[in-house]
């Protein structure tokens, strides 16, 4: 058997890569061709994503795999964030910058559409948590403010359909990505065209829905002529990033395990064979998004090192030019298990002066509040830990089953301390790896659509081969558990509502 060769581009909040696999029939070695930042850009008070730019990146990514002898490579899949999308006229014409999902414009949406529909009927169709950057509550302002665009336009599609259309002409969506907007029906996995109409969102945006594994199209003739590039298939993945990162999860069966896709967002959850839509995950404000293989994701959004993130711009802004090594050093000699926060809580969601807002937090909340860097990290590290121990109660309160392992993948797991944090939090083995979940995983179904790998428990055997994993053991049980006692009554598991 010879070695086969994918290519995938994975897309985060901030940067990008494009990653060169080579499966040779037992395990995939990884090779990163071109890595470039993703700036978004504030304009006349909107927040957008530079979508062109980020096209441009794709190209560079197929032509440095072209040029350093990869030619050779049998398709191309594409992964992002989910929610963000695109407008197209008849022609096909891109009208306007896609927003980013931290866009002010959705405020007040989530009461509005309570109001107007109701977040009870919402869910029990869609399944979906309720935050206030979902594509719903996007297309709601949209219809509120009047915009002209959504007149004009006949295709909507996301983030990863956008560069799916740009590569080969051809307009779907991806069924992973589509079941974040919170406008697909959960149990038949299709547009939920009776919500459209209650929220005044025309569904004729809405086309053709295509599953992981399928093929969107090949490469044009144009793009293969401009990048000297063969004409491969390019290969509907987990497009939603978090679907892919979840495929790359290296579980074994034989226990019960929750997962942790760990970076700006920790998405925390299990993988469920049908929706769990019922009273309690409404209440605990869970999600049923897609995944591959007909798998469905049942997470929680919890903001996670967006806090660290955007604490450490804040100090750079200000002159203190801190690497995360530097922070974390600081946080583990701070005092443990002083402050915390509710990381979920509206505070947090946008850019801005973090540590202000976290000292106002707890100031708010009585606390003692925390002044140096050390003591805001490790109140942050703490918090984010803390919450996925409420997440991982709320887990088991709904299985009515313990969890014995926490699988964490994703860029960060670099952060050791909040590893530690976690397993310390939640009193639960963590075993971190792979770092570069969403590759891996956007990987994996290019392989499995190309029928070299059979199924999501032989990818699954392929990547516990081919990648390490460091474990993690519970350590200070009594301290953390009298911590999460104090947590538990300034946090919620309402999420990040508006």
């Amino acid at each position: 058997m010879g070695n086969t060769k994918v290519l995938a581009f994975d897309f985060g909040a901030s940067s990008g890569r494009a990653t060169l696999f080579t499966y040779d029939g037992n395990t995939v070695t990884a090779s990163e061709i071109h890595r470039f930042s993703n700036d978004p850009v504030m304009v006349g008070g909107h927040f957008y994503w530079d979508v062109l730019r980020l096209f441009f990146e794709i190209k560079q990514g197929i032509s440095k795999a072209v040029h350093s002898g990869h030619g050779d490579f049998s398709a191309i899949g594409i992964d992002t964030w989910g929610v963000d999308f695109g407008l197209f006229d008849k022609a096909g014409n891109l009208l306007g910058n896609p927003y980013h999902y931290r866009d002010s414009r959705t405020d007040g949406m989530i009461a509005l559409a309570d109001e107007t529909i109701g977040k009870s009927y919402i869910f029990e169709r869609t399944g979906i948590q309720f935050n206030f950057f979902n594509t719903l509550f996007q297309l709601m302002a949209m219809v509120k403010e009047e915009n002209p665009l959504l007149a004009a336009a006949d295709r909507l599609l996301f983030m990863p359909d956008i560069f799916h259309y740009f590569l080969t002409g051809v307009m779907k969506n991806e069924y992973t990505e589509a079941s974040t907007s919170q406008l697909l029906h959960a149990a038949d996995q299709t547009w939920d065209r009776e919500l459209m109409a209650k929220a005044g969102i025309p569904d004729r945006l809405f086309g053709e829905i295509i599953k992981p594994g399928q093929t969107v199209g090949t490469l044009t003739d144009a793009l293969c002529e401009e990048l000297g590039c063969p004409k491969v298939p390019v290969i509907a993945v987990g497009s939603h990033d978090t679907a892919s990162a979840v495929a790359s999860v290296p579980a074994a069966e034989g226990y019960q395990y929750a997962y942790i896709s760990s970076g700006t967002w920790a998405l925390m959850g299990m993988e469920l064979d049908a929706p769990r839509i019922t009273d309690q995950s409404f209440a605990y404000n869970f999600t049923n998004e897609g995944g591959v293989c007909g798998t469905i994701r049942f997470l929680k959004n919890i903001m996670g090192l967006w806090i660290i993130q955007e604490s450490r711009r804040q100090w750079k802004r200000e002159g203190k030019d801190l690497s995360f090594d530097d922070l974390e050093q600081r946080a583990m000699a701070a005092p443990a298990l002083v402050s915390f926060i509710d990381p979920d809580a509206a505070d947090f969601a946008g850019p801005g002066d973090m540590p202000a807002r976290i000292r106002a937090f707890c100031r708010r909340t009585g606390q003692i509040v925390p002044q140096d860097e050390g003591e805001i990290i490790r109140c942050a590290a703490q918090s984010i830990a803390l919450k996925c121990a409420m997440t991982v109660r709320a887990l088991e309160d709904m299985q009515e089953t313990p969890i014995e392992i926490i699988h964490m993948v994703g860029g960060g797991i670099k952060d050791q301390m909040v590893c530690q944090f976690i397993a310390n939090a939640t009193g639960k083995r963590v075993f971190a790896g792979p770092v570069e979940a969403t590759s891996i995983g956007n990987a994996m179904v290019q392989l499995m659509a190309l029928g070299k790998i059979a199924d999501l428990e032989e990818a699954r055997r392929v990547v516990r081969a081919s990648f390490p994993l460091t474990e993690y053991q519970p350590m200070d049980s009594a301290a953390w558990n009298t911590a999460y006692l104090r947590f538990a009554e300034l946090a919620t598991m309402n999420g990040t509502e508006d």
